[in-house]
């Protein structure tokens, strides 16, 4: 019986990656294999096995976990925050569930089982959407990309998820291609540019983004070329492009909007910049009203006073509607924790992403990772949704596990 749970107990994580994206078709399926992951767990874990959870960058999360479950219990309000709560130990738990796998490959340059089901995961995602465009598009008789009324509504998930997918998608199969010539590559490069096409064919500028600082990131690890500081300064002039596009952005879609009698709901949703300017605005706000603030006011709390802000504060009453309605959070994972949770979350959180830049320096995959998991929390709330702690949960586990084959021999010198 622990012979067959040993030997099946990996597919199931592969099979909960797979189906990530298609919650809202199969919603009860997810959790079910995270039940079953935990009651197998005992029968296929190993004492040696918890030793990978014995590093600085783990105990540290664990600690930034503990630390929210016991300031929400003490201060009163453990049902308000459970929301968030639960998400940050979904990731946790994921990292702790994984260790009795034995999927070196994964990490080692070759893909595993979960990185396999990754890669397969945002190709999914990808065909789902492209078959809903083709299908809207026939419906309406117009085309129209990135932030149209076809893009929208043919995603499978919210962008900022299917930009994030797409990128784990491209750091892996990136890491997967192999110096000398071998048939696969060719697989992991086509996959490289039909992610990175699909990216650019959505409007997904948080995943341009990282995906820029990510090559950025590649130019200090394997030898130093000249080829490599064009590539290095390519990509500053790239995000220093890209920022400019973002910032007038908003004139440029009011322009176009002016001339349309209604906006449809689904694409003022999709005008994030502005959305994330409102947003901070507020938080920074309640940020100056509230002080300095050691145990934060609750994340329920926090969403009272975003929502009691965008009334005082937003001019425009079908904005300010529209705002109030969709209860916005802060839309950034740090500023969130710090208001919530308090100064000491969001140290805790600080030095877990900081222990983990030092402690796995020398390698790519876990720094980029990394870079990916900073990026998207500078902009969004991962840890609000529940997809947003599966991959969570999966960075975590790159962090945990990962081999070095990718050094950054100038650190190594130094």
């Amino acid at each position: 019986m622990k012979i067959l749970l040993s030997a099946l107990y990996p597919y199931v994580f592969l099979l909960l990656y797979l189906i990530i994206p298609f919650d809202n078709y199969i919603r009860a399926l997810p959790n079910i294999l995270v039940i079953i992951l935990v009651v197998a767990f005992p029968f296929v874990v190993k004492k040696s096995d918890f030793k990978k959870l014995a590093t600085p960058p783990m105990l540290l999360f664990f600690a930034f976990f503990v630390y929210l479950a016991v300031n929400s219990i003490f201060n009163g309000r453990i049902f308000d925050d459970f929301n968030i709560v639960k998400k940050v130990m979904i990731a946790a738990g994921l990292a702790i569930l994984y260790i009795p796998v034995n999927d070196l490959k994964s990490f080692t340059g070759k893909t595993g089982k979960i990185n396999t089901a990754i890669i397969a995961s945002a190709l999914a995602a990808i065909i789902f959407t492209i078959y809903n465009f083709v299908i809207i598009t026939h419906n309406s008789g117009n085309f129209a990309l990135v932030d149209s009324p076809q893009i929208i509504e043919s995603l499978l998930i919210d962008r900022v998820y299917l930009g994030l997918l797409c990128c784990l998608s491209i750091v892996i199969s990136f890491t997967a291609i192999q110096k000398r010539y071998h048939p696969s590559n060719n697989y992991y490069l086509a996959n490289i540019i039909l992610n990175l096409i699909f990216i650019v064919l959505i409007g997904s500028k948080i995943a341009m983004v990282s995906l820029v600082v990510i090559a950025l990131v590649r130019q200090f690890y394997g030898q130093r070329k000249l080829w490599k500081m064009l590539i290095a300064v390519t990509a500053v002039i790239a995000v220093i492009g890209l920022f400019y596009f973002i910032k007038n952005e908003k004139s440029f879609k009011n322009d176009s909007l002016a001339n349309s009698k209604s906006t449809p709901a689904f694409i003022e949703n999709s005008l994030t910049y502005e959305l994330r300017a409102v947003v901070w605005k507020s938080t920074a706000n309640i940020i100056k009203d509230e002080g300095f603030t050691f145990f934060g006011i609750g994340f329920d709390e926090t969403k009272d006073r975003l929502v009691a802000n965008y009334k005082t504060s937003i001019n425009d009453p079908q904005k300010r509607e529209r705002f109030i309605e969709n209860r916005y959070n802060t839309h950034n994972q740090f500023l969130d924790f710090y208001l919530s949770a308090g100064f000491v979350s969001l140290l805790l959180f600080l030095l877990f992403i900081i222990v983990s830049f030092l402690v796995k320096r020398n390698q790519f995959l876990p720094i980029a990772m990394l870079a990916l998991f900073v990026m998207y929390c500078s902009v969004e709330n991962l840890f609000n949704r529940q997809i947003g702690a599966y991959y969570a949960g999966f960075i975590l586990i790159v962090l945990m596990v990962s081999n070095r084959r990718l050094k950054n021999n100038k650190i190594k010198e130094l």
